[in-house]
């Protein structure tokens, strides 16, 4: 245990001014945002900054934020520093008249650039529980993977910024591990679960829970980004502009209101690109995720994007694009679903696997961190993905005046329908069961399914009893009448005898009560079995 006294000692906040970033709020030609922090001694404070190379300083007042954690009483400080030139480097200092930062440097960007380039990375939290947290693996790798790429205009994050981001020591962490690296170039972070995890103590990790408004998230950056999220989820949620571009940073609760606000910025946008980062990956690559709460509730809000960028799984996968229940081939066709892979040497969580929805899969198992460059110019968007021993896992160019993507690789289309679960074929086990549509109604062979997923599956003479997910349901030939752990319900049409003589049921019906759901992708012929929970169904062996 660290009292609060022993905290400030460590990484707590003094008069003089740490943790300084900078970010993009307004417009990135003309305007740059930096912030601070300080203890409570320090009541104002302001940022001068001048052309580089001139002799005369502007000021800019800054706005004072308090903010008290579980370790640390502080105020932190914003200074918006406007009228800027473009494409012009500037230097700046932070403070008030007694302390103030070292000068530091930036660079704005081009007026309406279209061509420039951001790196891309997510889950970046440091698994170290014990204070202070060591994030100075991500400074080391990043700042090595900045000097090989200086054509990086900023950072844009896709979440879990820290690994319990309701506690001071995490963002401490976080904050010393970007030192070096945040004074010089805008770092725009999207927020993940991690980021608004917390426990009632940290340090015996008691009671954990999240915190739905993102306190610590929120609080830090409060001057940070523009407010202009959805009402009641500012901040967790943030947009900006920067040169031909939209990007639009979401958080991990208020899904209706999220998706009504990202279709809104869309369509109010006339950018050339837009993009989006949401954490949890909606095209995801490992078996058992589950995505039913953000999609299709964003869905609306996310097929208005050209690109998604995602993490969550510590795994790298590119999708096809994307639009409702179908996969295309162009484009102007759909959304590009892109998660990034770990950041900071992160073993992954999921192992990945071929998925229907994937173009491009890597198994990011080594402990090895990745990151993404996205290179704009004009209408044409070039996406390279790198392991830090300089290996490229995928490069994709999305050129929207030819309407390709390259390299390359068209969505599949089946002649007959296929069955998946979560993505995944179930190849060998329905080599000949495929699913059959009769009176209007899609059925699906319920036993193969079951067994290829790890439930149990018993049959009898016209009956088939299966469980998974810790609950069970028994079908009967020619009856509509389930019978479960919980009582009976009635299918929508009768379980019926198909091909090779196993027993069918109507897709609908069978996910209602094993917490499934049942998606039919029109345009390329198959059904997808989703479900809500990311447990792995293992038989008990007696």
């Amino acid at each position: 245990m660290i009292t609060k006294a022993e905290w400030k000692n460590i990484r707590g906040s003094q008069p003089q001014p740490d943790q300084i970033m900078l970010s993009i709020k307004g417009d990135a030609a003309h305007s740059m945002t930096v912030r601070w922090r300080t203890d409570t001694s320090v009541t104002e404070g302001f940022a001068l900054y001048r052309e580089k190379g001139t002799a005369d300083w502007m000021k800019a007042d800054a706005l004072k934020h308090p903010f008290t954690t579980d370790m640390d009483e502080s105020h932190f400080f914003f200074a918006d520093m406007k009228g800027l030139k473009p494409a012009t480097e500037y230097e700046y200092t932070c403070g008030n008249e007694e302390f103030r930062s070292e000068i530091y440097s930036f660079k704005t960007s081009q007026e309406n650039a279209e061509k420039f380039s951001f790196i891309c990375l997510s889950d970046i939290q440091a698994g170290d529980a014990m204070p202070p947290a060591d994030y100075s693996v991500l400074r080391e790798t990043l700042t090595k993977f900045l000097n090989e790429h200086p054509e990086c205009d900023f950072i844009l994050t896709a979440g879990d910024n820290t690994n319990c981001g309701q506690t001071d020591i995490q963002w401490t962490g976080l904050f010393e591990g970007l030192k070096g690296i945040m004074e010089y170039i805008p770092v725009m972070f999207c927020m993940g679960n991690h980021d608004d995890m917390g426990f009632s103590s940290y340090f015996t990790k008691e009671d954990k829970y999240y915190s739905e408004h993102a306190t610590y998230f929120t609080n830090q950056l409060w001057g940070s980004y523009e407010h202009n999220g959805p009402e009641g989820w500012i901040i967790a949620n943030h947009s900006f502009n920067y040169g031909n571009a939209l990007f639009c940073c979401t958080g991990t609760s208020g899904y209706e209101e999220m998706n009504d606000w990202l279709v809104e910025m869309a369509d109010n946008s006339n950018k050339t690109w837009k993009f989006a980062a949401h954490h949890f990956p909606v095209n995801y690559g490992g078996p058992q995720i589950e995505i039913n709460d953000t999609y299709p509730a964003m869905r609306d809000g996310m097929d208005k994007y050209d690109v998604v960028f995602s993490g969550h799984e510590h795994s790298f996968a590119r999708s096809y694009p994307r639009r409702k229940e179908g996969l295309y081939d162009k484009p102007s066709e759909g959304t590009v679903h892109y998660n990034l892979g770990s950041g900071h040497r992160n073993p992954p969580g999921t192992r990945v696997v071929p998925k229907v929805w994937n173009a491009k899969t890597y198994c990011h198992e080594e402990d090895l961190s990745m990151f993404s460059v996205v290179n704009i110019n004009g209408d044409k968007c070039t996406i390279t993905a790198y392991v830090e021993d300089g290996r490229i896992v995928d490069q994709c160019i999305i050129d929207k005046g030819a309407d390709l993507i390259l390299p390359y690789d068209p969505a599949p289309v089946y002649n007959r329908p296929r069955l998946k679960f979560k993505g995944y074929d179930l190849g060998i086990c329905v080599a000949h069961n495929l699913p059959e549509k009769i009176d209007g109604f899609w059925y699906i062979p319920i036993g193969q399914l079951i067994n290829f997923i790890g439930g149990d599956v018993e049959r009898s003479a016209g009956k088939i009893r299966i469980g998974v997910y810790g609950r069970t349901a028994e079908f009967t030939e020619n009856s509509k009448t389930v019978i479960t752990d919980s009582g009976e319900y009635e299918m929508e049409a009768p379980c019926l005898r198909l091909s090779e003589g196993q027993l069918y049921a109507p897709m609908d019906g069978f996910c209602k009560h094993i917490r499934m759901q049942a998606y039919y992708y029109e345009h390329n012929n198959f059904i997808d079995i989703a479900s809500d929970t990311e447990k792995i169904s293992v038989p008990v062996q007696p």
